[in-house]
């Protein structure tokens, strides 16, 4: 029996995963060979190469959005927990207290410290190596403090009386000098090839300088070496070089029936501005008989504008007035990233480096299956 060829209609009738009103149907993937009876589904790279694409909605340095399209689910969901957890980047791990005579308490302030995200040159951050810590049971068997593997920063503070401010002043920042502690009273201190590679604003400092860290008073004093190592997301949240890395499918609306005059207003109402618009119904389209246009020239009607801005709300689904005249959707390969950088990489890097993680693990997991069959 020759197999069966789907229509286009069927074809792009299996790429939406149907919104109910209670439910989420047309969920089993297509991925899979013999899915579909006379079909095979298997995964060929030129088929990827033809169907993959990828549109930038935004591209700034501390957010993009984007979309992927013609991708499996567990491909995006791969790359959005590798930009979260297995992307490298630099974070405070050691703090020396010398001196603390602030009010608050060494522990907190060095978790604090660990949590201000930082910034530097990417071809120095590129250089450095990773630094091993010691285990318990064996005190040798870390790494030593070196220029290739340790960042040295320090804090030292001391709150003092301003002599210039006026007498009647109740602004303490006025009054005193470093009475509040920010992220920009830390300074950095190179050694070695460091002096090369962090220069001028490819320096390690403070994504943002502005972060407070301690409000302090005459007499007080906070003095600290910062040891900074290179870390993962999965060893420590401060390690991670996003501040959220999420994706979502792209919304598919359909309008089944015409939805005019008042309830083509109330329907707009049902999500989010610019999603629906109101458009007069057309002289050729109230001409035909056998629709429900017939005989309303100029009266408003809802048609999709932009369903990428929608956020399947179902609102509409709830309204007696709208059943059977909208279907709601989400196409399962139109991926729309969102990734939020905390300063050290940029956000389109960010997911680049991503691609690369990947690619070491695959080559790893492929050298892995050589060695076994052999």
């Amino acid at each position: 029996m020759a197999p069966l060829v789907p229509s286009q209609e069927e074809l792009d009738r299996r790429r939406i995963v149907d919104i109910n009103a209670e439910t989420v149907t047309n969920i089993p993937s297509t991925d899979f060979p013999g899915h579909w009876p006379g079909e095979s589904h298997e995964w060929s790279l030129d088929k990827f190469r033809d169907n993959f694409r990828v549109e930038f909605h935004q591209n700034k340095q501390f957010e993009s959005a984007f979309s992927l399209i013609g991708l499996d689910a567990a491909i995006a969901n791969a790359f959005r927990r590798i930009v979260m957890a297995e992307v490298p980047s630099l974070a405070i791990e050691f703090v020396f207290v010398h001196n603390n005579t602030s009010v608050i308490q060494d522990e907190v302030l060095a978790q604090r410290l660990g949590l201000i995200p930082l910034k530097g040159s990417v071809e120095g951050l590129n250089w450095m190596r990773w630094f091993k810590k010691a285990n318990d049971d064996e005190p040798g068997s870390g790494s030593d403090p070196s220029d290739y593997n340790t960042v040295v920063l320090r804090l030292d503070v001391e709150c003092t009386k301003n002599p210039h401010a006026s007498r009647d002043e109740q602004d303490p920042r006025k009054l005193y000098k470093h009475a509040h502690v920010y992220a920009k009273d830390i300074t950095f201190h190179p050694v070695g090839r460091q002096e090369q590679y962090f220069t001028g604003d490819g320096a390690i400092q403070p994504v943002n300088p502005d972060i407070l860290i301690a409000k302090m008073r005459p007499g007080q004093k906070i003095e600290m070496e910062l040891h900074c190592i290179k870390g993962i997301g999965a060893d420590h949240a401060k390690f991670s070089p996003v501040a959220t890395a999420s994706y979502r499918l792209m919304p598919d609306i359909k309008i089944l029936r015409p939805i005019l005059g008042e309830d083509a207003k109330k329907f707009a109402k049902c999500f989010p501005k610019g999603v629906i618009a109101l458009e007069p119904v057309t002289i050729e389209e109230a001409a035909q008989r056998d629709t429900e246009y017939y005989g309303r020239t100029g009266e408003l009607k809802a048609v999709v504008r932009d369903p990428f801005n929608d956020t399947v709300s179902r609102e509409c689904l709830r309204h007696e007035e709208f059943q059977g005249k909208v279907k709601l959707g989400r196409l399962r390969d139109h991926f729309i990233f969102n990734i939020e950088s905390t300063g050290q990489l940029d956000s389109d890097v960010l997911f680049l480096e991503s691609v690369k993680v990947l690619k070491l693990k695959c080559a790893r997991w492929k050298r892995g299956l050589t060695d076994l069959m052999r």
